[in-house]
């Protein structure tokens, strides 16, 4: 234990990235939903998702910023993270999102100050539009899930789960680009199992291994807002690659399934993304063995609760 992994991020950057973060995040909450079932409920994270962490993680790293401020392109939730982020630390944003994002999310980067371009069918092309503008501009490009400093970041969840859950051995994440899944298997440090969990609709990490490197996929399903990066990111692919992750895929059934089970029985609201983890329990695409304490990933809330009636 201890070596960078292949993609370079190793438990010592999510360690410094933890110490760095401090003071800006929230320690999210624990739930033991059943014995040996544990969600960490990171829906209730500053902005509504995991994603602040890596957020506050690069800006902070970066030291002084260009006085055009910083730059991301999102599905949703990376561009509420960044803006919440920018506003904290009294920065300028810039927020790309496809015409596919939530108008919950779009709503929620305005209302922190953040300004915002709608563009492109996927997020993938609202990124292409980021970096030309980046250039232009001069400001800081934060990417959602392909860089260190960003997977560091969201690395500092498997932290706190080492801590909150004693003995946990299998933590279960869900899957888009990829940074949340290697942030946390470079901060487990092969203490705990990760397995990875996709919708069959966009499985970005369970084609990149099956054909041995990352590749393009078609984008689609109740979670693309949140989950819809077109291929796996290369630093997820070299961690979790490295780390033997298990990869499995659930149902579009199967995730609606498990975002109503997890508002009826323990009034949790969550958006599709984050319920993708809980739905490889509900469904059985993941079987825990007996006496097998597992953490689940409940990584993002932000949705209009309507929906949940």
């Amino acid at each position: 234990m201890g070596n960078p992994p292949i993609g370079g991020v190793s438990i010592k950057d999510v360690e410094e990235a933890a110490e760095r973060i401090a003071g800006h995040i929230l320690r999210t909450p624990v739930l033991e939903a059943a014995p040996g079932l544990f969600l960490k409920l990171e829906g209730m994270q500053h902005s509504g998702s995991f994603k602040a962490r890596g957020g506050f993680n690069r800006i902070l790293a970066e030291g002084e910023l260009p006085e055009a401020g910083v730059i991301a392109a999102s599905g949703g939730n990376h561009g509420l993270a960044v803006a919440y982020a920018a506003r904290a630390l009294g920065v300028r944003a810039e927020i790309f999102v496809p015409t596919v994002s939530s108008p919950v999310k779009v709503a929620g980067i305005r209302a922190l100050g953040a300004e915002v371009t709608r563009t492109g069918a996927v997020y993938a092309e609202a990124y292409e539009a980021s970096v030309l503008r980046a250039a232009g501009s001069g400001a800081l490009e934060i990417h959602a899930y392909d860089h260190p400093e960003v997977v560091a970041g969201q690395g500092t969840i498997g932290l706190e789960v080492l801590e909150q859950i004693r003995g946990v051995d299998t933590v279960l994440v869900a899957v888009g680009g990829g940074g949340l899944v290697a942030g946390i298997t470079a901060a487990l440090d092969g203490r705990a199992r990760v397995v990875a969990v996709e919708p069959e609709t966009i499985p970005t990490l369970h084609r990149a291994l099956l054909a041995g490197g990352p590749v393009p996929v078609q984008v689609g399903g109740v979670a693309a807002d949140s989950l819809g990066a077109d291929r796996i990111g290369e630093i997820a692919y070299g961690v979790t690659r490295a780390a033997g992750v298990l990869s499995v895929l659930v149902s579009e059934e199967a995730v609606v399934d498990a975002r109503l089970e997890l508002w009826r029985s323990f009034r949790t609201a969550v958006e599709h993304a984050g319920a993708v983890a809980f739905a490889a329990l509900r469904s059985g695409a993941y079987v825990p063995a007996p006496g097998e304490r597992v953490a689940v990933i409940v990584c993002g809330a932000n949705t209009d609760p309507a929906t949940l009636a």
